[in-house]
């Protein structure tokens, strides 16, 4: 009797403590989950800023790339015609990153030398500082969305640890209910184990702390 009495004493005790700890590891677990929630949404409203400025600058690129097109036709019209000075005109109101395509692109002699590109915008020198800019933003979304992604997991992670560790809270109270001494411990053994485990895991995961 002495014995069994002794078993069902050990066995109150670690069920009260895995109940303790257990429903404090619940608590850490939710905070958790919530924090990485949080995380995701401020993390998903930086994409959503970001996007909007790849977009405008995707824009500005494209009214830029227009008036370099129109400037252009414009002055070869000008040119072919043999208006000296409206050709001046134009040339002179060639944006500033336009102007070294063009004149590279003049370089190449395209009136004589079958092999040069038909239009400086076929220039290594021509570029879009708007357009690189939306590329640029684009690819900050793209890896500003994985973040969001990253902070789901994370917090489904932690969601699933709640889970586990109110499993765990079942089987220390089960335990605590059953008269059984065999029963009693394999029911707290296998609480003990859900509980252990999924300590070690939750302990492989990111903490969020800040305010």
């Amino acid at each position: 009797m002495s014995g069994d009495g002794t078993r069902a004493s050990w066995s109150e005790i670690v069920a009260t403590a895995l109940l303790a700890f257990a429903a404090v590891a619940t608590a850490w677990s939710s905070y958790q989950a919530m924090r990485w929630n949080g995380e995701q949404a401020k993390t998903a409203s930086r994409v959503t800023a970001t996007r909007i400025d790849a977009a405008t600058a995707s824009g500005r690129a494209n009214f830029e790339t227009m008036v370099d097109v129109t400037t252009f036709t414009q002055w070869i019209d000008a040119f072919a015609s043999g208006d000296e000075e409206l050709t001046a005109f134009y040339f002179d109101r060639f944006r500033a990153e336009f102007r070294p395509a063009v004149d590279a692109w003049i370089a190449t002699k395209p009136r004589t030398n079958p092999d040069a590109p038909k239009t400086p915008f076929a220039m290594p020198e021509y570029k879009v500082a708007s357009r690189e800019e939306a590329a640029r933003l684009d690819a900050r979304a793209e890896t500003l969305s994985a973040d969001v992604r990253t902070d789901i997991q994370r917090s489904s992670n932690y969601v699933l640890g709640v889970v586990l560790f109110a499993i765990a809270l079942f089987f220390a109270g089960m335990s605590t209910k059953l008269t059984a001494p065999r029963l009693r411990m394999l029911t707290l053994v296998v609480g003990c184990a859900v509980f252990l485990g999924t300590v070690v895991w939750i302990a492989t995961f990111p903490v969020s702390l800040s305010v």
